[in-house]
């Protein structure tokens, strides 16, 4: 808990100036007004400032990270249950409920935007820095099992008709999981060509790693 008294020629001033000193927003805080002030004799004489207490809770990252998704699962009028494990930097967090497509979105962008937007949150709130990951109905263990195998069918037909392969384009978490999958094959590399949000993985044969597959 953290608090600060402040004075001002209204209690709306003296607030703003504890915000202010703070950093935060009126939703943060708690407001105590020990004294409404008064402009005394004639709006001159004997006029007191009023003073207010403002309370700061320190809030944690998981509390930042779960408030800022319930808001957001409010809006879309979702109903489901946010699940927080926390270790070290890092932050898993499962959301369950009915309709998670719409919080998947196609190919997961809505998924992967959300994650990116409740690490922004976050970390600008929260002392410290957490990497956080969100997922929903197993989504993303999913995902990362589909485009294994379509890495690995496609390497095998660029060694089978010795020829590059470009693939849809993908974001970055799924190049990745892509280049990841092919990293060990001698038979064929990979890079990625393209610009955002087209950017896409290029698997190309590799000559000097030859074998059969």
């Amino acid at each position: 808990m953290r608090e600060i008294i402040k004075k001002g020629k209204t209690v709306d001033e003296a607030i703003e100036l504890a915000l202010t000193e703070l950093g935060v927003d009126r939703s943060e805080v708690l407001i105590d007004v020990l004294n409404e002030g008064n402009k005394g004799l004639f709006g001159i004489l004997g006029g007191k400032e009023a003073e207010v207490r403002v309370t700061l809770e320190e809030k944690t990252a998981e509390d930042y990270a779960a408030e800022f998704l319930k808001g957001i699962l409010d809006k879309l009028n979702l109903d489901a249950t946010i699940e927080i494990k926390a270790e070290d930097d890092t932050m898993d967090i499962n959301i369950s409920g009915e309709d998670m497509g719409i919080l998947i979105g196609r190919r997961g962008e809505t998924l992967t935007a959300l994650q990116y937007l409740t690490n922004l949150v976050v970390n600008r709130k929260a002392e410290g820095f957490r990497r956080i990951t969100i997922d929903t109905e197993n989504y993303k263990k999913k995902r990362e099992e589909t485009l294994v195998r379509l890495a690995n069918k496609t390497a095998e037909k660029v060694c089978r008709y010795r020829r590059n392969l470009t693939l849809d384009p993908m974001n970055p978490y799924e190049r990745r999981i892509v280049h990841s999958a092919l990293q060990t094959n001698p038979n064929v590399n990979t890079y990625s060509t393209g610009e955002e949000p087209n950017r896409r993985v290029v698997v190309v044969y590799n000559r000097g790693g030859e074998k059969e597959i």
